[in-house]
């Protein structure tokens, strides 16, 4: 896998249901979570977090991120443009439901994300996705905690 270091854990905080697991699994490796919402979301900042809140705009938390990233970190977030974003800048990104975005696949979920954009100009509007589950958090927090912990064998000092 090569040399990597360990960075931050960086958090699309507007809606992401997996905060609690994120921080647990960081505090047990010892790394920073920078957890990034909009003024609309409550987060509070504790230690080994720190809450940065950007406007209400769209993209604004998206942006953020964008500009506050660099190799090495790991990005959790649900929205694709950040994540393809994230990749490259050489991070790894997570979904919340733990998924590993790659690459090779980014540009076939761009595509479809364009496409149901469409879809919703044209007023066809589809259910958004499930509640996740407890079950899915506890998936989310094993995956993470493995990839940091693969991330922490191959840091070279």
């Amino acid at each position: 896998m090569g040399t990597s270091r360990l960075g931050k854990i960086v958090v699309d905080g507007d809606a992401c249901p997996v905060k609690a697991e994120i921080i647990a699994a960081a505090r047990s490796f010892g790394i920073p979570v920078l957890m990034v919402s909009s003024y609309d979301h409550v987060l509070r900042a504790e230690e080994g977090v720190t809450v940065v809140q950007v406007d209400r705009g769209a993209d604004s938390a998206d942006l953020y991120i964008a500009n506050h990233i660099a190799a090495g970190d790991i990005v959790v977030t649900q929205d694709y443009g950040l994540a393809a974003l994230g990749l490259g800048k050489r991070c790894r990104v997570l979904s919340n439901r733990g998924q590993e975005y790659e690459n090779a696949t980014m540009d076939f979920m761009l595509e479809g994300r364009h496409a149901r954009a469409v879809e919703r100009r044209r007023g066809h509007y589809s259910k958004g996705p499930k509640a996740i589950t407890a079950q899915e958090k506890q998936l989310f927090q094993h995956k993470l905690t493995k990839l940091l912990t693969i991330l922490q064998e191959n840091v070279q000092l």
